[in-house]
């Protein structure tokens, strides 16, 4: 049985939860026994953390395009990323979701996670749409995004 969520840990629930499914054709379900977001009907690119075997974390577990960036925001900010449990080795990387978490940047990546498993047809259709209406975080065209390999250019 899962442990019961603090009000914290709940709250940061409902963010990542906004920002998961404010993107295109993206749902909810559990896995592992956490709340995992992804693209209907194909990948996982977000789940949520808490308490996993009862290890006291809280946090968003997203896809990086690989080790050589998972190592590269660890190595940025060692405080708010690290390469969780059972993920780490596939390049996916841990943000820990406390108080003073930055829900900008948690958005953001949630997006980038999105974007590097979302078909053909969903970038080409214009990927993510702008999410400020949820009002809690904006995208910004201003921030560093990864190239998504498509062979076609970049985005």
């Amino acid at each position: 049985m899962a442990e019961p969520m603090n009000p914290q840990a709940a709250q940061a629930l409902e963010k990542l939860r906004a920002a998961a499914l404010a993107l295109p054709e993206t749902e909810e379900k559990r896995s592992h026994g956490m709340p995992a977001f992804l693209i209907s009907k194909g990948k996982m690119f977000a789940y949520f953390w808490h308490h996993h075997h009862g290890d006291d974390v809280t946090a968003a577990i997203v896809k990086t395009s690989g080790p050589e960036e998972q190592a590269m925001l660890i190595e940025m900010a060692p405080d708010l990323y690290y390469r969780p449990p059972y993920f780490g080795p596939s390049g996916w990387v841990g943000i820990h979701l406390t108080s003073d978490t930055d829900w900008d940047r948690v958005a953001d990546r949630v997006a980038i996670s999105w974007e590097l498993v979302a078909p053909r047809r969903l970038l080409e259709a214009g990927g993510r749409r702008p999410v400020r209406a949820i009002g809690i975080f904006s995208c910004d065209a201003t921030f560093n995004r990864p190239i998504i390999p498509n062979n076609e250019g970049t985005r």
